[in-house]
């Protein structure tokens, strides 16, 4: 019988079946090793909402204090990092959904 997901067998693989580290990720393109990683995506995304987060903050202490008169930059400032921890929270939310799913899976 066959290998039909190309685990069994080193060499050309059996029935025809491309070796497993031959293929080509579930996208159907080859990775880049040059691009970056989840990892580092995310690490990025979560600087920039707290870049965004603490300059909404210095824009509602300015408008506080007076240094500030525009109010429509600061609900734009405020508005930009809702939006940057809304992403993140929902990032966040698909990670542990995906983790959970992965925790029911029986081996």
């Amino acid at each position: 019988m066959a290998d039909p997901l190309g685990l069994i067998g080193g060499g050309g693989g059996l029935g025809g079946v491309q070796p497993l580290r031959d293929r080509l990720p579930a996208g159907g393109q080859a990775e880049d090793p040059n691009a970056p990683s989840f990892k580092d995506v995310l690490l990025k995304n979560i600087e920039e909402a707290n870049r965004l987060q603490q300059d909404a903050n210095a824009a509602i202490n300015d408008l506080v204090t007076g240094k500030r008169t525009d109010l429509e930059g600061v609900l734009m400032a405020t508005q930009k990092a809702d939006t940057a921890f809304r992403m993140l929270l929902q990032v966040r939310n698909r990670v542990i959904e995906s983790y959970d799913e992965l925790k029911q899976i029986r081996v």
